[in-house]
């Protein structure tokens, strides 16, 4: 079992992602809050899991501490695994199973994932 522990307060989707309509077509793009929390979900990634990425299905158990309890459980899964692709695992695509929880953490707030294989 692999635990990685990713510091920081956890944005929801709705906080990364924003969208405008220019000449009539819908754009959406990433925020630059959202890119510096991918980024940096990336290099702590990094400094914990030292092997070659996951080549086969992945299993993750996710634990979201949250400073608030607001926002959909839904709602973090974007940046977290987007931001994991390439140095846990080749392609987000290979998760097959997920069980994800949502806790209050104040004073600590992360996001804690464990690789089942």
């Amino acid at each position: 079992m692999v635990k990685i522990i990713l510091l920081g307060v956890p944005l929801s989707t709705n906080h990364i992602y924003k969208s405008h309509c220019r000449f009539g077509h819908p754009s959406v793009y990433m925020t630059a809050e959202g890119k510096a929390l991918k980024e940096s979900y990336g290099w702590q990634a990094k400094s914990q899991f030292k092997e070659k990425p996951i080549t086969g299905d992945v299993s993750l158990d996710v634990r979201i501490y949250r400073a608030k309890k607001i926002g959909d459980i839904d709602n973090y899964n974007k940046i977290l695994f987007d931001s994991l692709t390439g140095i846990v695992w080749e392609d987000d695509k290979q998760i097959n199973e997920l069980h994800i929880k949502k806790l209050t953490d104040k004073k600590n707030p992360r996001i804690e994932i464990e690789l089942l294989k």
